[in-house]
C-alpha cells in the first residue's frame, strides 16, 4: 500500500519515493512487524505492535519538511503493520503548519523542526500532553556538485557574487542559520529566503543558487544532486525535533500508534539512517 497525500492546507505537501538507506530501513521495519508475537520488544515499539488490531482509519500527520523522506518510509511501515489504517502527511515549514493547526486544520500528530514552533501549538492549548523530542538535526552547506565555488566555510558564503539562499527566519532551519551566522560573527544577505528547507535545497539542485544552508539530512537525501560542506558554527545551532498528539485529533488512537512507531527502536533506526541524531 502507498501513503496517500493529505488534503491541502497552508502547509506544503510532498510525496517522495523511498530509496537507498530508507528502503533498507523499511525492509527491517517490515520484517520486525511481521515477526512472531513472542518477540514482545520493549518500550514504544512493543506498544505499537500490540495495538495492531485496534488501529484503523486515517491518521493525519503534520510534519516539518525535513522529515519528508523518513516519515514517508515510516508511513508505509505503519500501514503494513496496521492494514486497516492509512497515513496522510502534510509536509511544510513548521511555522506554517503550526499556524494551520491553531487555525483549526484537522490533524492527529504534529512533528516540528524546533521547540519554538511547537510552542505555538502548545501555547494555544492544541497539544494533548507534553511534546517529546524524538530526534535532533544539524545544519550543513549544500553546494553545487563538485563544489565549483570552492566553499569550505560559512564565511565563504559572504563572498561577493555568490548566490546563496537561506530558509526564512520564521522557520526552524532559518532561525538556526541566523544563530550560526551570529556565532561566527557573520552577516549574510541571501538572494532569497525560502519558506522551508526543501525549497532552499531545490534552488541549488536546479542550479538557481550556488549554495544553501540546510540540514545534513536534506543534503544526504539529495544524493549526488548537491555536495555537503560542514562548518563548525553549526554546532551552536542544533535543532531539537518535538512531536505531539493534538488535542482535537480525529483519530487519537492511530495518532498515538504512529508516535509510538516514530519513537521505537525501529523508527529511530530509519531516522538515524536518514542523518538525524538521537536526542
Amino acid at each position: 500500500m502507498t501513503t496517500r497525500s493529505a488534503r491541502r492546507t497552508r502547509g506544503i505537501r510532498r510525496t517522495v519515493p523511498v530509496t537507498g538507506a530508507g528502503v533498507a530501513a523499511l525492509l527491517v521495519l517490515s520484517a520486525c512487524s511481521s515477526s512472531s508475537g513472542s518477540d514482545s520488544g520493549s518500550g514504544a515499539a512493543g506498544s505499537s505492535s500490540s495495538s495492531s488490531a485496534k488501529v484503523s482509519g486515517t491518521v493525519t500527520v503534520f510534519a516539518a519538511a525535513s522529515l519528508e523522506e523518513s516519515f514517508t518510509a515510516l508511513g508505509k511501515a505503519f500501514e503494513k503493520e496496521h492494514p486497516d489504517a492509512r497515513v496522510t502527511f502534510n509536509f511544510g515549514g513548521s511555522d506554517t503548519l503550526a499556524a494551520s493547526i491553531t487555525s483549526g486544520a484537522p490533524a492527529d500528530v504534529f512533528a516540528s523542526a524546533g521547540p519554538r514552533t511547537m510552542a505555538t501549538v502548545t501555547d494555544a492549548g492544541d497539544a494533548a500532553g507534553t511534546p517529546t523530542t524524538f530526534v535532533r538535526n544539524q545544519l550543513e552547506i549544500a553546494t553545487l556538485p563538485g563544489n565549483p565555488d570552492g566553499i569550505s566555510s560559512l564565511k565563504d558564503l559572504t563572498r561577493s557574487g555568490l548566490k546563496v539562499v537561506l530558509c526564512d527566519r520564521t522557520v526552524p532551519c532559518g532561525a538556526a542559520a541566523q544563530k550560526a551566522l551570529k556565532a561566527g560573527g557573520l552577516q549574510l544577505t541571501p538572494a532569497s529566503y525560502e519558506q522551508d528547507v526543501k525549497s532552499a535545497l531545490t534552488k541549488v539542485e536546479l542550479k538557481e543558487a550556488d549554495a544553501a544552508v540546510v540540514y545534513k539530512t536534506d543534503v544526504k537525501a539529495a544524493g549526488d544532486k548537491v555536495e555537503g560542506v560542514d562548518f563548525p558554527e553549526s554546532a551552536e545551532a542544533v535543532n531539537d525535533y518535538p512531536i505531539a498528539l493534538l488535542k482535537q485529533a480525529p483519530n487519537a488512537d492511530a495518532g498515538k500508534a504512529f508516535i509510538a512507531l516514530v519513537k521505537s527502536a525501529e523508527g529511530q533506526r530509519v531516522l538515524t539512517e536518514a542523518g538525524f541524531r538521537t536526542p
